[in-house]
């Protein structure tokens, strides 16, 4: 079997065996030509592969910075050894599979002789320290964006750096340059991503990355997870898996997030991460991962087609391109359940409810960085940061070189959702296809590769399990009130109903019902035991009462796509089965354009 390495259909309606690099360039543009007619927004003409972006260059040797000496962001050398190196969970000969880089990278959490990573505390500092070293003078603005509070009373902190008047969310639209937001640790086990973006916001303040800035704007979250990152757990201090949350909105980190992209709109959003290294790979399969690096985009349903071609084309070739260039080695990303029976292997899920899957229903460019990194402690940690450091430099070197493309493909993905109304299919339910596939591990002694045949979950090609109409948009109740707050937090456009109307639409029926929880590839998602309603529902057609005080979300705006995942109630990750709804009567769809007197909310 030969390892499926094309990109996905973007929706499970349409197209599902499309590959982007299997279709000439003569067939692209006209077709691509004939949709742009139907907008004024043209949208840029697609290069074919063999003009991919070159692989950017690597930060691998600022100049010394005379404000700070004493903590330079990278060290070129040999480096010197931390006072005792972790025990490796796998023989030498695995070990020697990952040699360190010839970088050496000296944050707070690298320095020589810590057993510890950076803590909360020092990334105030390290952020601070950047924005006090920008010259009042210099076209470099930098500043420390106060986003609230984590569970535990953490500040969550992001280091916004534009060219420009000021840091402002409105000083950055009117810049014209695409925006890219960069997140680690989201979960707080998962160090490396995190020392990676202090490193990288050093670089774009004050050493090789800092022209990007003349073409790009980059808000970095260094940390979203504080208290997990204090007790290095997976989970928030509440117990809550925040990369599951970024649908519902739970959880103040989440919250935070949601704020933050829904003020400052990135085009582009980097999530960082590490993976499972040993444990259930190795007790499953008698093998070690060997990647340093698993990447994916945004897969779940109603994306639109082209940003899961920019995704592929302009961003994940030109990455695989700068690690290979590194001696780093790459994979699609996969996860195993935590069942043991279970030997399938998945891909990224396709619930709407990742930071992965949310930002692309918000139509940025969305990619996983995953690193080989739990369980392991700071075993291989120079080689993981280097890891990330050279991805995220390809993503904002891409975003540089196809600065006037995305500023011409998100109003055009934009404009298209909007007029997507009341018309067409939605999909309301996804599921990866499973395929035979070939992957490699390592062998747990001799460190040899290991070829393994597997069931693959592939979220490439997405399976449709339930699909609708697309109405005109939603009622929602007067009492409804927690669901309008998440969906304005996320940016959608929410009316409250003046005057009494009647509007024909389609109630939903409960036809069954059971209590369960919710559940990703890996098994049960930590949600401090929170259960769902697992509901099935018909579809009854009538006229609907919308009282004054009521509320009505149209579909006529561009996070549509993200409208239909919350507010469709038969799914895990809906706003009904997560009870941010009062029952089903609270909704119902609306399927011709209202004539509402009716005022937009704040």
């Amino acid at each position: 079997m030969t390892k499926p390495t094309n990109a996905p259909s973007s929706s499970a309606s349409s197209q599902p065996g499309w590959r982007p690099d299997r279709m000439r360039v003569g067939l692209v543009l006209p077709w691509l030509l004939a949709l742009a007619a139907c907008t004024s927004v043209p949208l840029p003409p697609w290069p074919t592969s063999s003009g991919a972006a070159k692989a950017p260059p690597v930060a691998v040797a600022p100049a010394p910075v005379q404000a700070e000496p004493a903590r330079p962001a990278v060290v070129v050398g040999a480096g010197t050894a931390p006072a005792a190196a972790p025990e490796a969970p796998y023989s030498a000969a695995v070990a020697a599979r990952f040699p360190a880089p010839t970088v050496v990278y000296n944050t707070p959490g690298l320095q020589a002789g810590r057993s510890s990573f950076t803590s909360n505390a020092e990334i105030q500092s390290w952020l601070r320290d950047l924005v006090a070293s920008a010259a009042p003078t210099s076209k470099l603005k930098a500043a420390v964006l106060p986003m609230g509070e984590s569970q535990g009373g953490e500040a969550l902190e992001a280091l916004v750096l534009t060219h420009g008047t000021d840091t402002s969310a409105a000083a950055l639209a009117a810049s014209g340059r695409p925006t890219v937001l960069l997140i680690g640790q989201q979960h707080g086990n998962e160090p490396a991503g995190s020392e990676a973006l202090l490193v990288v916001a050093r670089e774009l303040a004050q050493g090789l990355l800092q022209p990007l800035l003349e073409r790009v704007n980059v808000i970095i979250v260094p940390r979203a997870n504080p208290d997990g990152a204090a007790e290095h757990k997976r989970v928030t201090s509440g117990g809550l898996d925040m990369n599951r949350d970024h649908l519902l909105l739970n959880t103040p980190e989440a919250r935070a997030l949601a704020k933050l992209t829904r003020d400052y709109h990135p085009t582009v959003v980097v999530d960082a991460h590490e993976y499972t290294v040993v444990g259930r790979f190795l007790q499953k399969f008698g093998g070690v991962p060997k990647y340093d690096a698993l990447l994916q985009y945004a897969t779940t349903a109603n994306l639109p087609e082209f940003l899961t071609k920019a995704a592929e084309e302009w961003y994940r070739r030109p990455l695989l391109a700068a690690l290979k260039a590194q001696g780093l080695s790459t994979e699609w990303y996969y996860t195993t359940s935590t069942d043991l029976v279970d030997k399938k292997i998945s891909m990224g899920g396709t619930q709407p409810d990742t930071g992965r899957n949310v930002n692309g229903l918000k139509n940025a460019v969305s990619l996983l960085i995953e690193t080989r990194g739990v369980g392991i402690d700071r075993l291989h940690i120079q080689r993981r940061v280097h890891t990330h450091v050279t991805a995220i430099s390809s993503v904002l070197a891409s975003t540089a070189q196809r600065a006037s493309e995305l500023g011409q493909l998100q109003p055009y993905i934009e404009k298209e959702l909007s007029a997507s109304a009341c018309k067409d299919e939605a999909v309301v339910q996804a599921g990866p296809t499973t395929i035979p596939y070939e992957l490699l591990m390592l062998d747990p002694v001799t460190g040899a590769d290991k070829m393994l045949r597997v069931e693959w979950n592939s979220s490439l090609t997405l399976r449709k399990i339930k699909a609708r109409v697309r109405p005109c948009g939603y009622w929602l109740s007067a009492s409804s009130k927690t669901a309008v707050e998440r969906l304005r937090l996320h940016g959608v456009q929410v009316l409250r109903v003046m005057e009494p109307s009647a509007l024909l639409g389609e109630v939903y029926r409960e036809t069954a019902r059971s209590a369960g929880v919710r559940q990703d590839v890996r098994g049960t998602i930590a949600d401090a035991g929170h259960q769902i309603i697992n509901a099935e529902v018909a579809l009854m057609r009538g006229v609907i009462d919308a009282p004054a005080g009521s509320y009505y979300v149209p579909l006529h705006q561009p996070l549509a796509n993200l409208v239909i995942a919350a507010l469709e109630p038969d799914t895990q990750s809906s706003f009904f089965a997560n009870q941010l709804l009062d029952g089903l009567p609270s909704t119902a769809r609306v399927l011709t354009e209202p004539a509402l007197k009716a005022e937009e909310l704040p």
